[in-house]
């Protein structure tokens, strides 16, 4: 795999580990990262993380398929 690959199937996993502790706990990581204090707090930084993590799983998902 090339390196592109690899760090999208990392931030893919990153998307999802977020996803899960939304789902079980309410707990936003990337707010969390991107320095928000609250639940959904959308900032500049967290647009960015939430772009790079959806390109990601894009990239990942249409090279493992």
């Amino acid at each position: 795999m090339t390196m592109v690959q690899n760090i999208a199937i990392i931030l893919a996993a990153v998307g999802a580990l977020n996803w899960g502790l939304v789902g079980l706990f309410k707990f936003d990581l990337v707010a969390l990262i991107a320095g928000g204090k609250s639940f959904g707090e959308v900032n500049i930084l967290s647009r960015i993380i939430y772009l790079l993590v959806a390109v990601s799983g894009v990239v990942a998902v249409t090279t493992l398929a």
